[in-house]
């Protein structure tokens, strides 16, 4: 082993790019560009980054395959970082099969945690709890382990399991501190003070009130029927009914659940569900279609009774009816909750995780940089955009997910 290369290795191994780059920062042999381009990376110059990396996998021969396979790692890990959703996915899942064919069983459980990484911020969670599971993180690094623990609490964020992300972040920050990356203690601290914010708002009976994660589970798991506006959805203890799919009963149910235990006009829900402002007599069989629709949805957990004015709902076996809905709601919340994890994010990384298209985004880029909200960087295919994270409120609760239905 070349003693300057096992010197930058270990710099990097502990988070210490600059020391790293003082021992390869003239090197252009092939591990030389691989490890600059680490530090490079750990830097944020993620462009920089991956000239320096594919330059390193071009000059790994052919019979090179763990450390072709490394620099393949690395530019997952920097594509992931910088919000480049255009990587192969495949590449990854074949570099890890060749790390685990060769032993470097390490490395191979990083490539995993990238995957599981990339599945959460797209909200496929299912796919990512089935991918950790697979990994036992104990004869891992400390690094490892750190990274790890904080995949289970991410995935127990969204989930909304409160004690079982803060029990994870506390082995993360255990681990983390085992590590001695100050990098890695700051990510896990961080995450640490999300769980102590508002991640919703809970409207009952025309009262607001902002609740933390653990109030949310708690909620979640009693007797009361909880028209989730984060997730579009209706519940009740273990019954769960989505109408992500359809957006005007869900409105319907909201406004429903809002006034409960009163009624609503039929002129206001025409104009929550469907907008418009002067109701003629054309819009009550539509309406009356649409509640028709509502009420199958909801037989196992509410009814919808007819009145004078309108219409009420009436839970069948809860004992209150609550509509839980993001701490701050606008129309591109979801977007804004994205851009504010601080990273830099492409329009078209932005519509995958969002599953809308990329012009949608892009207008409601527009309309979010016109508001002073968000702001961009770089020209064309190269722009980025950025966001201010929002103070006090923990933006967990409005990324995209797929909930087990």
């Amino acid at each position: 082993m070349d003693p300057i290369i096992d010197g930058a290795a270990r710099a990097l191994a502990v988070g210490d790019p600059l020391g790293a780059l003082k021992r390869v920062g003239l090197r252009e042999d092939a591990p030389g560009l691989a490890l600059r381009g680490i530090a490079m990376g750990q830097l944020g110059d993620f462009a920089r980054a991956k000239l320096l990396l594919r330059s390193a996998e071009r000059a790994f021969g052919p019979l090179e395959t763990v450390a072709r396979a490394r620099c393949t790692l690395a530019q997952a890990e920097i594509a992931l970082a910088s919000r480049d959703f255009g990587w192969s996915e495949k590449a990854l899942k074949s570099a890890r099969s060749t790390l685990e064919k060769h032993g470097d069983l390490t490395n191979a459980a990083y490539a995993r945690y990238l995957e599981v990484r990339w599945l959460v911020l797209v909200g496929r969670i299912e796919l990512a709890v089935q991918s950790l599971a697979e990994l036992d993180p104990t004869p891992l690094p400390p690094a490892h382990r750190a990274a790890h623990e904080l995949a289970v609490a991410g995935i127990a964020i969204r989930r909304m399991q409160a004690a079982v992300a803060r029990s994870a972040l506390k082995r993360a920050l255990q681990a983390a501190q085992e590590s001695g990356i100050s990098s890695l203690i700051a990510e896990v601290t961080s995450a640490q003070s999300i769980l102590g914010q508002p991640a919703a708002r809970q409207i009952q009976n025309g009262i607001n009130r902002l609740l933390s994660l653990e109030e949310v589970e708690t909620l979640m798991a009693g007797k009361a029927l909880v028209i989730d506006g984060c997730r579009s959805l209706v519940c009740s203890e273990s019954t769960l009914i989505s109408l992500a799919k359809r957006p005007i009963l869900f409105e319907l149910a909201r406004a429903l659940g809002e006034a409960w235990p009163q009624d609503v006009t039929r002129d206001d829900l025409v104009e929550c569900a469907f907008g418009w402002k002067f109701a003629d007599d054309t819009y009550r069989p539509l309406l009356r279609v649409e509640i028709g629709r509502l009420r199958a949805e909801l037989r196992s957990l509410a009814d919808i009774k007819a009145t004078k004015r309108g219409f009420a709902l009436q839970p069948i076996a809860a004992q209150r009816i609550v509509v839980l809905t993001r701490p701050i709601e606008e129309e591109d919340a979801a977007m804004l909750a994205l851009l504010a994890d601080g990273e830099s994010w492409s329009s078209s990384a932005l519509a995958l995780a969002l599953g809308k298209s990329q012009r949608t985004i892009q207008r409601g880029l527009e309309s979010l940089a016109a508001k002073g909200k968000v702001q961009w960087i770089g020209h064309g295919r190269a722009r980025r955009w950025l966001a201010p994270p929002v103070i006090g409120f923990t933006t967990s609760l409005l990324l995209p997910t797929q909930l087990p239905l």
